[in-house]
């Protein structure tokens, strides 16, 4: 029998530029999703640790994330 003692996921998610959009409305709202995804994150009280947020050149935002698997405990993987 097998047991998990900890998870974690280690993510790179990039926000894009929806082109429908002027570049200036469009950056702002990257930043929104952005925000919003973090929100979510401690709404449902996901643990998790950012390792990068690095804005592009055209505006958009690529983020490296490490966080919880499902509900597994996370361990040493957050420190």
């Amino acid at each position: 029998m097998k047991r998990i003692k900890s998870a974690c996921i280690t993510q790179t998610l990039h926000f894009l530029l929806k082109e429908d959009y002027d570049h200036e409305y469009a950056v702002k709202a990257v930043d929104e999703e952005v925000k919003k995804y973090k929100e979510h994150l401690e709404k449902n009280h996901t643990k998790y640790k950012i390792l990068s947020e690095e804005r592009q050149a055209d505006g958009s935002v690529i983020l490296e994330i490490k966080k919880q698997y499902n509900t597994s405990p996370v361990g040493n993987y957050l420190d």
